[in-house]
């Protein structure tokens, strides 16, 4: 009867320091995040299951190009992935399927090498304010983005996509292009 009592106890103690573990990185480490739909594309396709860092936010602040994850801004429950294109205090101009920044140290047009098709349409500018940046698809004619209901606040914002893990013939990591 010891025996089993001891042999329960370590059970119940190895699976409680499991439990907690996952807890801690899930919450302060990193996350899977499931992407749904096409605004990604090609970078990211629709069922790409990914792993997303939610821990180098706590020390840096999001940087131009890389994609991120965060709580749609009109409906909190609801997350979105989007790639950042303006960062806080820049004026953003698209024209012509082009991104333009406008900041202190000049003007700077976007060689966005990841976008397959680029989209036309009218001319946008807006300017970010202090904890606001700009995000856009990849899939610019079929992305619901800043365009369309404005800057993201940083506070909206989860994690940084690092790792697709599915589909397996897929697997890689990701990081930012150089502007």
């Amino acid at each position: 009867m010891r025996k089993f009592f001891w042999f329960f106890l370590e059970v119940f103690e190895t699976l409680v320091i499991a439990i907690v573990a996952v807890f801690l990185i899930r919450t302060f480490v990193a996350q899977p995040f499931l992407v749904s739909g096409s605004s990604m594309e090609p970078t990211f396709y629709h069922g790409n299951y990914l792993l997303v860092d939610e821990f180098t936010y706590h020390f840096r602040e999001p940087q131009r190009g890389e994609v991120v994850v965060f709580r749609y801004p009109s409906k909190p429950p609801s997350y979105f992935i989007k790639r950042i294109i303006g960062l806080p205090g820049e004026k953003v101009i698209l024209e012509d399927g082009k991104a333009t920044i406008v900041s202190n140290e000049g003007t700077k047009k976007l060689e966005e090498t990841y976008i397959s098709q680029r989209a036309g349409g009218e001319r946008f500018e807006t300017t970010l304010g202090p904890e606001q940046y700009f995000v856009l698809g990849d899939n610019r004619n079929f992305s619901y983005d800043s365009r369309s209901w404005g800057a993201l606040d940083r506070s909206h914002i989860i994690g940084v996509a690092r790792l697709r893990l599915w589909p397996f013939n897929e697997v890689m990591a990701f990081s930012a292009p150089r502007y």
